[in-house]
């Protein structure tokens, strides 16, 4: 008969056998119970896991019986890859929550150059200004292909001279459109936990262009 033994995964406590943990023998979890490395022991003598135990209990019933979650797809699915239990992490790659995170919008942002550090400029020009003031703005530029990049020219040089800090996205290869990579731009700094919002942003002298089709700006609310 397997072991039975008590876990304490982040502060939520289980009880189930060392079978079930090493169900899939490749796996991290498994590789905890592996005699020979003996797992640490809380104050109570309960095998210490320290990982979020709320989304540990997916995973045991989906060892203990095949069940997939229903609920915090996202969040169990960090564990899965955490955890190593390849089976789980391929079906929950398969779920529209997951699919379309990892196959349709990460490999969209791929094609945007620089946009992980687009994003941490954004963030670095909001901070400093806000300094005394409820609200500061980043004004972004976002061009889809070639052609739009040479429209925007002008007015880059005239925000430039006016010496306003203008953060530009793109061109990309991909089908998405331009609010739709704003959209993503929104999405990921609220995942930082900002409260951002945008607009168009609202033509200025010297602009040659109709700058609500490029220029946006972004507002950071503080407080």
């Amino acid at each position: 008969m397997s072991l039975v033994v008590e876990l304490n995964v982040g502060g939520e406590l289980y009880t189930t056998t060392v079978g079930t943990l090493k169900k899939f023998p490749g796996s991290k979890l498994a590789e905890m119970f592996n005699m020979s490395k003996p797992p640490r022991p809380d104050s109570q003598g309960r095998i210490f896991i320290d990982r979020p135990g709320t989304h540990f209990r997916p995973i045991l019933d989906y060892l203990r019986s095949g069940q997939l979650p229903t609920h915090s797809i996202p969040e169990v699915y960090r564990e899965a890859q955490f955890y190593e239990i390849q089976p789980l992490v391929k079906l929950l790659e398969e779920t529209p929550q997951i699919f379309g995170e990892q196959v349709a919008r990460k490999q969209f942002l791929l094609r945007v150059p620089g946009y992980n550090e687009n994003l941490e400029l954004m963030i670095r020009i909001a901070r400093a200004e806000a300094v005394a003031a409820r609200c500061s703005g980043v004004v972004v530029c976002a061009v889809r292909t070639e052609e739009d990049a040479a429209r925007c020219l002008d007015a880059l040089q005239t925000l430039e001279t006016d010496k306003r800090s203008v953060v530009k996205f793109g061109p990309w290869k991909a089908s998405p459109a331009i609010t739709d990579l704003l959209d993503c731009v929104k999405m990921d700094i609220e995942a930082q936990g900002y409260c951002v919002s945008y607009q168009p942003y609202a033509a200025e002298k010297g602009f040659r262009i109709k700058s609500s089709d490029y220029f946006y700006k972004f507002t950071f609310t503080w407080w």
